[in-house]
């Protein structure tokens, strides 16, 4: 070996490690060219775990750190230094080397002390020996070591620090743990807003309950501003003070997320403007700005834009409007900002009362009637059941469009409509002014989502229950008193005990960390993907005891779904932030093409979005249809928003928002007609029943047959004919859907005559059939025809 080379080898070693005059030589080389780059050395282990044990507050949840891998080192050009140097490794012999580390209580408790709890501890070594065995070539220093070892030259917990390095290698949390609490702290945050804590803003909360003034006094105080913003919680709503404050003259923008409307010629903004909450500018001037339904500040998923609003907003005047559960914690809010809460106190306008009767039947229904359902299979069979009575009927839930939902309000309030009875999920709770006499709850019972993301189905809350009945008789409609009941009796006395319970008090408000806090977590974590990093994000984050941090698993859901596209992280938390149903299968698979588009910088153009939605589109011939149409309405949505972030690669959002708008008069026939489709739904259901029926007979026929032939007896021929199935000895399936209303005495005549009309048919095709096969045998038994 020639003399450079073996001093180049020799400078190669650790710290500490060299013998006699070569500990000078490596002195000399690293005070001329520094450390090399990957070296660990020997360092005490009490003087590592000083300097690196976590801090903080809160034990991590450990079950996020997802380990990345390392792997083994393959044939090195400069050839195996460590063998050259010492001898080639056993690996038996480091296997039991690596065992006993393991097994060592010490080190445990010192990986313990960095962090290194026994499932990762565990993870990280099974990674470090694999690590080590699969290796052909190993680092000099822990090729050295391992060999000191094998000797008894060197104790085995003197692989602890090449164990760590390797630990953080797979676990890079663990290197920067401190760093990621800093960037995670949420504590304070009014100090985000450095524009609105300079002024001194004026808070004023108008509190009552569902039709008191409240928010129409706040809307007098934003109309007579030179300047002012609304924030509401709905698009509709938004919408609506758009409307009305250009109609009062005050020229007014509208700001959602798929839309924005200007209405000064030359396109410039105008002094007030309209918007949905998570759309408000929190660093322009306003005099006066109107935040609507504060108590939403409590949202598990939405909570953040009220705290937002509330926090960052720049204006002179805040008007807030909501409940007055939210007054106390309004108050503390503020206090941390130097701010006083004027509380003005509304009282309801028109009464409202408790009927001490339920409804039972349909057939107790009146003109101005709202039954409220809490699915919607359970509006198409109240629809349908209305239809049947000779009634017409409004349909109005969560995932119609905006236009329909306008349209099917008005059908309802116009007195010269034949329409007077509405069927609604809560979504009339919000948003929608309707002529309501009487609000009718078909079930207390709503399904919800827990905060591990599991479907529950509980009573609705004092807050839910007070929102909708008061719907009922408002000061702007025909009637002058409301009235609230229920579909059952047995839900009479619950509805009285949950709308008689106080409203619990709101104790915290929403926080959501933005993209420049997810950015800095991802400099830290670059090869992690965006679902953990938000996972590791909420686990570190610290917040105040007033606030609390949002459910984001809408948010992880999207980012799990196009985590395979390459994209930026700028560009992917975009995408995962548009708001998508997850229900809906063709909205997910758009979110996951449009972002696929995106990546291969192709711009989504109009008439591509018409081939991929299969344009033009038909109306609905059954329920299904309709909500494959709904669903398309959701992806123009999808694509209207991210035109508004990606003006390139969406740029035609004013021809889809006319393609939307004829979509949406197409669907409004659909749910104007809802009751046809609803009865060809069950027309099918039915007739698909009937032939599984018929094919059930056949089958039970096929066996008596074929029992009588095996055992020559009546006995299990005339069991095998029984009916089959539950219920073989009540009413017929014919008699309980007519006893039920969801057939009529017409239908069943027209399915008796088609299914007779088939049964005529299946008759002639078995004679023609039989005739054939007779011909066939007889031909058999007579060769000489041919």
């Amino acid at each position: 070996m020639s003399f450079p080379r073996c001093t180049l080898l020799w400078a190669r070693l650790p710290p500490g490690r060299q013998p006699g005059p070569r500990a000078a030589v490596c002195s000399a080389l690293r005070a001329h060219a520094g450390p090399f780059p990957g070296t660990l050395g020997r360092v005490p282990a009490v003087a590592c775990a000083s300097s690196s044990a976590s801090g903080g507050s809160k034990a991590p949840n450990t079950s996020l750190f997802v380990p990345l891998t390392v792997k083994p080192q393959g044939r090195s050009a400069d050839g195996d230094v460590g063998a050259e140097l010492t001898r080639p490794l056993d690996k038996n012999e480091v296997k039991k080397i690596l065992d006993k580390f393991y097994k060592r209580k010490e080190i445990q408790k010192l990986s313990a002390d960095y962090g290194l709890d026994a499932r990762l501890f565990h993870q990280a070594f099974i990674s470090f020996r694999n690590y080590i065995m699969q290796s052909h070539s190993l680092d000099v220093d822990i090729h050295i070591i391992l060999n000191d070892i094998c000797f008894s030259a060197a104790h085995v917990d003197d692989l602890f620090p090449f164990f760590l390095r390797h630990a953080k290698q797979i676990f890079p949390v663990l290197e920067c743990k401190d760093d990621l609490r800093k960037i995670s702290d949420l504590r304070i945050p009014p100090n985000w807003y450095p524009e609105a804590r300079v002024l001194q803003r004026k808070i004023i909360f108008h509190s009552g309950p569902t039709n008191s003034g409240k928010t129409y006094h706040a809307i007098q105080k934003y109309l007579s501003a030179k300047s002012g913003v609304y924030c509401g919680p709905l698009k509709l709503l938004a919408h609506e003070i758009f409307e009305k404050s250009n109609a009062a003259g005050v020229p007014c923008d509208l700001v959602t997320g798929e839309e924005r409307v200007t209405v000064e010629p030359d396109g410039k903004q105008a002094a007030h403007v309209a918007c949905t909450v998570e759309m408000c500018s929190v660093t322009t001037p306003y005099e006066v700005a109107v935040i609507d339904e504060i108590q939403m500040i409590k949202d598990p998923a939405r909570g953040w834009a009220w705290t937002r609003a509330l926090l960052g907003l720049c204006a002179e005047e805040i008007h807030l409007c909501g409940e007055s559960a939210a007054i106390d914690l309004v108050t503390e809010l503020m206090y941390t900002t130097g701010e006083d809460v004027e509380v003005r106190t509304y009282k309801r306008l028109t009464p409202i009362f408790v009927l001490d009767h339920a409804l039972e039947s349909l057939d107790n229904l009146r003109p101005g009637d709202c039954i409220v359902c809490f699915s919607k299979n359970d509006i198409y069979t109240v629809s349908r059941q209305i239809e049947i009575r000779g009634l017409e009927s409004a349909v109005i839930y969560g995932s119609l469009p905006p236009g329909t939902k306008l349209a099917q309000a008005r059908k309802f309030n116009d007195p010269d409509d034949p329409c007077k009875i509405l069927v609604a999920t809560d979504a009339v709770g919000m948003g929608l002014n309707l002529s309501i006499r009487r609000i009718i709850f078909y079930s207390l019972m709503k399904p919800s989502i827990n905060e591990k993301g599991e479907k529950e189905i509980e009573p609705i809350t004092t807050s839910q229950a007070l929102q909708i009945a008061g719907r009922a008789g408002r000061f702007s409609s025909k009637f002058k008193e409301g009235e609230v009941t229920t579909m059952n009796r047995e839900d009479l006395s619950l509805l009285k005990e949950i709308l008689n319970r106080p409203v619990d008090p709101i104790k915290a408000a929403g926080l959501h960390p933005t993209a420049e806090q997810i950015e800095m977590f991802a400099y830290h974590l670059p090869d992690t993907t965006l679902s953990n990093l938000i996972d590791i994000f909420v686990d570190f984050s610290q917040v105040d005891g007033q606030y609390f941090v949002c459910n984001m698993d809408d948010f992880k859901f999207s980012a799990e779904l196009i985590q395979h596209i390459p994209l930026s992280l700028r560009v992917r938390y975009v995408f995962c932030t548009a708001p998508i149903n997850k229900k809906q299968p063709f909205v997910c698979s758009s979110l996951l093409q449009f972002a696929r588009q995106y990546s291969r910088n192709e711009p989504l153009t109009f008439s591509w979005l018409r081939r991929y939605i299969k344009w033009p589109l038909l109306p609905p011939k059954n329920i299904k249809d309709l909500m494959d149409l709904e669903a398309v309405h959701d992806v123009l949505d999808l694509y209207l928003w991210l035109s508004y972030r990606f003006i390139d690669m969406f740029p035609d959002a004013s021809l889809v928002r006319d393609l939307q708008k004829q979509l949406d008069g197409i669907i409004q026939d659909g749910v104007h007609n809802i009751t046809k489709l609803i009865k060809i739904s069950e027309a099918h259901k039915l007739l698909n029943l009937q032939n599984s029926s018929e094919r059930q007979s056949r089958l039970s026929g096929t066996v008596k047959s074929q029992t009588r032939r095996n055992h020559g007896t009546k006995t299990l021929g005339s069991k095998a004919a029984e009916p089959l199935g539950p219920g073989a000895g009540e009413k017929s399936l014919a008699s309980r859907l007519v006893q039920q209303g969801l057939l009529t005495a017409d239908m069943l005549k027209q399915l008796e005559k088609e299914w007779m009309a088939q049964q005529t048919e299946h008759g002639k095709g078995r004679t023609e059939s039989g005739t054939s096969s007779k011909g066939t045998r007889r031909k058999k038994k007579e060769p000489d025809s041919d």
